[in-house]
């Protein structure tokens, strides 16, 4: 039996079935077994006292983490990774790698919320401070960098609002000044866009949503290049961040049909889009793909393709309309999270948040996640709920309301 070798020259729909397993090491087992423990023996008072073996305690990670560890380095041309146990730790990790006391962070103002929390509430209790800029801001972002600023956290496309950045003009201004920078690759994951090859230092993915894929498994991931790998893997000791052996199986699980997943997440979310833009009932749809979306040209310049979720903004109507739609969908479900095999819509309310860029638009931003199902039945869900929309908001209006 031949061991699996990764060798770059394979195209990534192979990589992915064969990366971060070793049948050799298994006993012939095509997957790599769930590995529990805490205690790891060493067999000399040398390797104990170096801790020259490659697996010392359980905390500090085992075959079922590293396998997982092992194919998303591939995938994102890393020099390393580490598994966490959800994408909010894995921002966390990352973030605590690269600030102090006294330093400064740059955050995009479209950045996930809970990304948000953690730098309003918990940096601030260490006095690190966090200032929101554009995520459109491009060159300008040098004006913002001062002797305090240590990271710049970006997300392309933003949460919610799905604003693309110009990756390598900001890189490329932090390598000047020595600052780190952190990227939340989630929604478009390593297959259609690569920000370490774009001079990013750091990539972390909530694992949750695509990597896992059936909306059963919390994880995250974290991959750098070798500059910032000491920090982040220090950090991800010293917190005792560790993923169970259990969920690693189950990521692993997801990852080997990432591909196929993505592929049809990515057609069928552009055909949804372009149906829901020729929708009376809606304004607008944000989705980078779409030649409509501000940011296209760089979309199309640094991705090789799109992700499962976008958003539309509907004519403004009072919250009841809303809810006559929402709640009568019979295959969008109504929840947090995304990447899943079924679909999702998730209203939410921007201006809450923004700072940096204050949302300004009075319609309803509605999110959607494009699961697996048949478009043409989605379609359907949704032309059946915004006429529930429609009828509530005509009557609404009809009443001087």
């Amino acid at each position: 039996m031949k061991k699996t070798k990764s060798i770059p020259n394979y195209d990534v729909k192979t990589r992915l079935s064969h990366a971060g397993r070793n049948p050799d090491e298994s006993f012939g087992l095509i997957n790599t077994p769930v590995t529990r423990g805490s205690t790891i023996l060493f067999d000399s008072l040398a390797k104990l006292d170096n801790h020259d073996q490659t697996y010392t305690y359980g905390r500090l990670g085992n075959p079922s983490t590293r396998s997982v560890e092992n194919i998303i380095t591939e995938l994102e041309n890393a020099h390393n990774t580490a598994l966490t146990p959800s994408g909010l730790n894995a921002i966390t990790t990352a973030i605590l790698s690269c600030t102090k006391t006294g330093s400064e962070i740059l955050v995009a103002d479209s950045a996930y919320e809970p990304t948000r929390n953690l730098c309003n509430d918990l940096l601030s209790k260490f006095n690190i401070t966090t200032k929101y800029y554009d995520p459109r801001i491009g060159a300008k972002i040098e004006d913002l960098i001062s002797k305090k600023t240590s990271a710049i956290f970006l997300e392309s496309p933003g949460s919610l609002t799905f604003e693309i950045q110009d990756l390598p003009l900001i890189t490329k201004i932090a390598k000047k000044h020595d600052i780190t920078t952190i990227i939340d690759n989630s929604w478009a994951s390593p297959l259609f866009y690569r920000p370490l090859d774009l001079g990013v230092d750091i990539v972390i993915h909530a694992g949750t949503k695509m990597f896992v894929g059936h909306s059963d498994v919390m994880s995250g991931t974290i991959s750098c290049n070798e500059k910032a790998w000491g920090a982040v893997k220090k950090t991800h000791n010293l917190t005792g961040t560790c993923a169970s052996p259990d969920d690693a199986f189950l990521i692993a699980r997801g990852l080997r049909t990432l591909s196929v997943r993505m592929e049809r997440h990515e057609k069928s979310a552009i055909k949804l889009a372009k149906w829901l833009e020729k929708q009376p009932l809606v304004k607008s749809v944000i989705h980078p793909a779409l030649p409509s979306h501000p940011d296209h040209a760089i979309f199309k310049r640094d991705f090789s393709g799109s992700g499962s979720l976008f958003s539309i903004i509907l004519q403004q109507a009072p919250r009841k309309a809303l809810a006559a739609m929402v709640e009568g969908l019979e295959l969008f479900g109504m929840g947090y999270s995304w990447g899943g095999y079924e679909s999702l819509v998730l209203p939410a309310d921007p201006s809450r948040i923004r700072t940096a860029v204050p949302w300004e638009e009075k319609g309803q931003l509605l999110r959607i996640h494009v699961g697996l199902e048949s478009v043409k039945d989605l379609k359907a869900d949704l032309k059946a709920g915004l006429k529930r929309y429609e009828e509530v908001r005509n009557a609404s209006l009809a009443l001087g309301g």
